[in-house]
């Protein structure tokens, strides 16, 4: 049955008939019909379900407010002209600024997962960016490539921790940190591979 619901949900993206989050929706709906099977579906279910779920978005919630007020605050203190003028300092034009940026990301991405780093920087970072001449969609796939290293890299990468939970005690967590190395290298090359040859997505 777990093996049927992941095929659901995948294979429901896969195939165009619906997004990450109607898919969301399918595998909850399966999760629910997988209780109900086995005899797990019950009030204190529902209660302990509803509480984690309450928990996990009250805290995204909290990081998008808090990722808010801050960057209303930095650009109220004229943190954008700052940045400007940082940009527009460094040597190489627009090209170093970008890979400066893509770069101060993925070292962002050790100690901060994807969501800090999508609503805290890259509102402050993005608007220079496209005000020197880049495409917003090839600029949007650069960064969701980088952001995707955050999943991979040490020591809170959220596929660490997945992998962390369900491995087998014997497997070191330093075996696993040195097992994500060629996969962020892959990642990386794809990065390169698309900011050379921005035609490949656009």
């Amino acid at each position: 049955m777990p093996l049927l619901l992941i095929v659901l949900v995948l294979g429901s993206i896969i195939a165009g008939i619906a997004t990450p989050t109607e898919a969301s929706a399918i595998g909850a709906m399966g999760a629910l019909f997988i209780a109900l099977i086995n005899g797990k579906f019950n009030l204190a279910f529902i209660k302990e379900a509803s509480q984690k779920t309450a928990i996990v978005s009250t805290m995204i919630f909290t990081i998008l407010i808090g990722a808010s007020i801050f960057s209303l605050i930095f650009r109220g203190v004229g943190g954008d002209e700052l940045i400007n003028l940082i940009f527009g300092s460094l040597p190489g034009g627009p090209y170093t600024a970008l890979v400066f940026v893509l770069l101060f990301v993925f070292l962002l991405g050790f100690i901060l997962d994807f969501i800090e780093i999508c609503y805290v920087i890259v509102p402050l970072v993005a608007p220079p960016l496209l005000m020197m001449g880049f495409d917003p969609v090839w600029l949007a796939i650069l960064l969701a490539i980088n952001l995707q290293t955050s999943f991979l890299t040490p020591p809170f990468g959220f596929s660490l921790f997945y992998l962390r939970g369900v491995a087998d005690e014997s497997i070191k967590t330093s075996d696993i940190y040195k097992g994500v190395i060629p996969f962020i290298l892959i990642q990386l090359f794809i990065l390169i591979l698309v900011l050379i040859f921005p035609f490949i997505v656009l």
